[in-house]
């Protein structure tokens, strides 16, 4: 299965992330290593510190353990997240594949 997990930053994020980006990439390249996070990044236009993060996995709970562990949310540099199942029709591991 597929979750997205949706990152809204503190309106001084810029300001205060700086100090905590190592240890946050770490805790992001950790997730890649393993097989969960699929891909990673800011949203752009308007840029507004939000984050959307595909994680690839059994249950909700290993998107909902990287947001709990990460060093931008014990930070409160992200002051909300959320996690979606995402339920992939098109492409490569399609849960439900349309048919054509």
């Amino acid at each position: 299965m597929h979750f997205l997990l949706f990152y809204e930053k503190a309106a001084d994020y810029a300001e205060r992330e700086g100090a905590l980006r190592p240890a946050h990439r770490a805790h992001v390249m950790a997730a890649v290593d393993r097989g969960e996070l699929v891909l990673g990044g800011p949203l752009g236009d308007p840029v507004d510190g939000s984050n959307g993060l595909p994680f690839r996995a059994d249950t909700v709970a290993v998107a909902e353990r990287f947001a709990a562990d990460d060093p931008y949310v014990k930070s409160r540099i992200v002051v909300r997240w959320r996690v979606r199942a995402w339920e992939k029709v098109v492409g490569r591991n399609a849960v439900r594949p349309l048919g054509r």
